[in-house]
């Protein structure tokens, strides 16, 4: 509980320094919104076509939007040699990777709770019968995503072109949580019944998620020293 208890500090820092500056969050922001609008003109909202691409519209945004933010989660503190003083404090290193995890968990939430409506309005799809599964999909996603990346942005922050490294040793990592999130988002929006095929990856999610918060315990200080 200690852990999780200074995670939280962590997360509430990043938090007030987010709101003073908001840079990261209008980053992604915009990020997220110029695709939507890309892939609106790129693709007809009436084909069949874009219908049945429509779900990994959705995360290709996401996931770019969101490695804008993970860019920024470590460089930052790299810059001002702050990481050496939350080393130096009396937490457990894993305390810095969830606190990090929770403040790109809540980005992404922002940032999706903007971009999710207008990809429903531009593409004139409805919001599928089965919300809460929906919602759990995006959720489980979403924790992956912040849960990889920003134990890989860590690792990345020591590079000399750190921006560019990450998004390279990142999609190869992320590619089981982003094949099974659209394809349990498909199955979703197609307004079909609930399945067991939906289930199959929603359990695939939710082991690599538990993966990427077993794996910190035992490597991010090491991470950290490099």
């Amino acid at each position: 509980m200690r852990t999780f208890g200074k995670a939280g500090q962590i997360f509430w820092k990043d938090l007030i320094l987010e709101l003073r500056s908001k840079q990261i969050l209008s980053a992604m922001l915009i990020f997220a919104l110029l695709v939507v609008v890309v892939f609106a003109f790129a693709f007809q909202p009436a084909r069949e076509t874009t219908r049945q691409v429509f779900p990994g519209m959705i995360w290709v945004a996401f996931a770019f939007a969101g490695v804008v933010g993970l860019n920024r989660s470590f460089v930052g503190e790299r810059q001002q040699d702050c990481l050496m003083g939350l080393l130096l404090a009396p937490l457990e290193p894993v305390s810095i990777y969830f606190g990090k995890v929770l403040g790109s968990l809540f980005l992404m939430g922002v940032m999706e709770l903007a971009a999710l409506p207008l990809f429903f309005v531009f593409f004139d799809f409805p919001f599928p019968a089965s919300r809460g599964l929906f919602i759990l999909i995006l959720f489980l996603g979403s924790l992956g995503f912040c849960l990889i990346g920003t134990f890989l942005a860590a690792l990345a922050a020591h590079a000399r072109a750190s921006e560019i490294l990450l998004p390279l040793i990142l999609f190869p990592v992320l590619v089981p949580v982003l094949i099974g999130a659209v394809k349990a988002s498909s199955l979703i929006l197609a307004g079909g019944p609930v399945t067991g095929e939906i289930m199959v990856w929603l359990r695939l999610l939710a082991v690599y998620d538990g993966i990427f918060l077993v794996v910190p315990w035992l490597l991010f200080e090491y991470v950290l020293e490099v």
